[in-house]
């Protein structure tokens, strides 16, 4: 079970190292939208875009359902979830930086 978590959450951070499939998904944060909606902003052909889907599919982070010749894309939000957790984690060592790095600006305006 841990193992099968490892790879889910790799194919999400694979998904979200391409900036085309990181702006993809803030377009669907606005609702769903078309293959074709999908790929306008960029130059790319409707086969390039729906590669960067499957990407984003095989992740968990997008459904696509069809309608006729019509292919229909929707953000699913919740395999973000073990990708915040991971990166929640590291949270707390930035945080215990940041107040050390305070602290050692705040004693400094002593002097």
């Amino acid at each position: 079970m841990v193992e099968q978590q490892a790879v889910q959450l790799d194919l999400i951070f694979q998904a979200l190292a391409n900036t085309t499939r990181r702006a993809m998904l803030r377009q669907l944060a606005h609702g769903e939208r078309t293959v074709s909606a999908l790929a306008g902003p960029f130059t790319m052909s409707l086969a390039a875009a729906s590669k960067h889907i499957k990407v984003l599919e095989r992740a968990g982070l997008v459904r696509r359902t069809v309608q006729g010749r019509t292919h229909i894309c929707q953000l699913d939000a919740t395999a973000l979830a073990g990708a915040n957790a991971w990166l929640d984690d590291y949270q707390h060592f930035w945080i215990d930086r940041l107040d050390a790095f305070e602290a050692l600006f705040a004693g400094s305006e002593e002097v």
